[in-house]
């Protein structure tokens, strides 16, 4: 018997088994994944902590990759229509993701539920350089609100509103366990920072940044801040020579000697404050803008907070 002839002897039993098959096929596609209610985050901090309060209730898209910065990460033609065909969008919004914004404003006019979560939860303003702000910013919100955790609970419990009112589908008594839950754990973090930050003594209170990043975390905490090499909230400004002795001077006259560089910036201009101010001064890396990889130091929202309060209260007492 030829090849050709077995074949068409077992056509007719196959033919049934794949109209079978192709038919279960076509019964899934109510449960596809594209079919799952959907939620799209901008920047990675707030993605983590929107994964937490959702949970398995929906599909989280973060756009943000990890170590990416808020100020200049852009969209590809993909991801800008994932935000068009979101049930919810949140982003942290008061300018802090420049080149995403219009993006989500196209999202919002097309009709999709979209939550500032940066406006909602009482923002601070930058404050006058006489304060150690930027002075062309002064009375601007400032968009870092991630710094302060009793802020970040706040969010949660405004994120988890929003998933129960705009996305259908969701079990809303599993959003706020899920939210109660992390809302546990924040309350944990602020109180662990407090006792880590109350081993610094009064005096040494005092920050100096990349660019200006911890005005919340300095409010809750009691911090001051001496000034930014980049004077300015975002990362998108330069310096100039004389704002960078004016911020050297400025650490002169505070006595301060460590300087805090974001791990996902070049450190070159906080090095130039090392050279003017010369070797004794320490440059001590931070997470203050986005999460890094997995099991790379800043994962998570939690361990991004746990690791910078570690690292500065190492960096003001041993300085």
């Amino acid at each position: 018997m030829t090849r050709q002839t077995q074949e068409a002897r077992r056509l007719p039993t196959f033919l049934p088994a794949l109209l079978t098959l192709a038919l279960a096929g076509a019964g899934t596609g109510c449960t596809s994944s594209d079919d799952r209610p959907r939620v799209v985050v901008t920047t990675n901090i707030l993605g983590d902590v929107t994964r937490e309060i959702v949970g398995d209730e929906a599909d989280v898209t973060v756009l943000m990759k990890p170590n990416a910065d808020p100020h200049s990460f852009g969209l590809s033609a993909v991801q800008a229509a994932e935000l068009e065909r979101a049930d919810l969008v949140v982003f942290n919004g008061l300018g802090l993701e420049e080149n995403v914004l219009r993006h989500v404003e196209a999202a919002r006019e097309s009709g999709v539920a979209t939550f500032e979560a940066g406006k909602a939860v009482d923002p601070l303003t930058f404050q006058a350089q006489d304060d150690g702000g930027p002075e062309e910013e002064a009375g601007q919100p400032d968009p870092h609100f991630w710094t302060d955790p009793d802020r970040v609970r706040k969010a949660v419990g405004l994120i988890a509103d929003q998933v129960v009112e705009h996305v259908d589908g969701v079990d809303e008594k599993a959003i706020r366990d899920n939210a109660d839950r992390y809302d546990g754990q924040l309350a944990d973090l602020t109180t662990w920072m407090e006792r880590s930050f109350g081993s610094i003594p009064e005096q040494r209170r005092a920050l100096v940044t990349n660019h200006h990043v911890f005005g919340y975390l300095s409010e809750r905490f009691g911090f001051r801040v001496v000034g930014a090499v980049i004077p300015s909230g975002t990362t998108l400004a330069s310096p100039s020579s004389s704002d960078l002795r004016s911020l050297t001077e400025a650490m002169r006259k505070a006595g301060v000697r460590t300087v805090f560089a974001d791990s996902s910036q070049p450190k070159r201009l906080a090095e130039v404050l090392r050279t003017e101010l010369g070797g004794r001064t320490r440059v001590v890396e931070l997470y203050s803008e986005s999460l890094t990889e997995k099991g790379k130091g800043a994962g998570t929202y939690l361990q991004m907070m746990r690791a910078n309060t570690t690292a500065m209260t190492d960096g003001l007492t041993g300085a």
